[in-house]
């Protein structure tokens, strides 16, 4: 039985909601709280979360932003707000969906079981043991861990992807602007400056000297290159 955390402030929206999903054999746990949402989601087993942008406490741009940055689970946004700018920050934070209120329950029911099998799919497709090696650092892909010098070292997603993408492209000059499009896209609500601060991170996590990288190369006016 697939678990489901809901984030809403509405008591009688959440219950609604929730109604209809446990009908359809979903377990879910609800929370009313911005700040208590995050918690719960962040040390919860769930396979979704579904998130209202006006809360108490933390909003839910911030909560869908802390939860993308350790977790790929689904996230749909459901809320009032209408305009298209919320529903381009919403999904630039990494929401697979945005729901607006007021909305048909069997609709959200029907979203959440494309949105779990949309995430199975790709799952499944995953090796079972997609494995990369270079410089000390092991990358074991279908689990999302790395590995430096046989330690453990914590990636949030986009550091993770990041590094992927360098990994598989040893060598090779890459511009902000592809790192950008290939790890963002370009209706995130972020901008291409967010590359030259997860490179720094990555370099923190990778390299012995930071101030003096020798695999994570800049190559000035050009972009960055992972030296083998």
């Amino acid at each position: 039985m697939k678990k489901i955390l809901l984030i809403e402030d509405e008591v009688s929206i959440a219950e609604l909601q929730r109604d209809y999903l446990e009908i359809n054999d979903f377990m879910v746990d609800i929370q009313h709280n911005g700040d208590e949402g995050l918690k719960q989601a962040l040390h919860g087993d769930y396979d979704l979360i579904i998130l209202d942008i006006m809360l108490p406490g933390m909003n839910g741009f911030e909560i869908c932003k802390q939860i993308r940055a350790v977790n790929n689970i689904p996230i749909l946004f459901v809320s009032a707000k209408k305009e298209d700018i919320d529903k381009i920050r919403g999904l630039g934070l990494g929401a697979d969906d945005y729901i607006t209120k007021p909305f048909s329950p069997s609709e959200l029911v029907a979203r959440v079981k494309a949105h779990l099998s949309r995430y199975e799919r790709l799952a499944s497709n995953q090796p079972t043991n997609n494995m990369l090696s270079i410089h000390g650092i092991t990358i074991d892909i279908s689990a999302r861990k790395v590995f430096v010098n046989g330690e453990e070292v914590a990636f949030t997603t986009k550091e993770f992807d990041l590094l992927v993408f360098f990994v598989k492209h040893p060598n090779q000059v890459l511009s902000k602007e592809q790192l950008y499009e290939r790890n963002w896209g370009y209706e995130s609500a972020a901008d291409v400056s967010t590359v030259t601060v997860h490179i720094r991170k990555l370099r923190e996590k990778i390299e012995r000297d930071p101030a003096q990288p020798k695999f994570l190369e800049t190559v000035w006016g050009a972009g960055y290159r992972l030296n083998v």
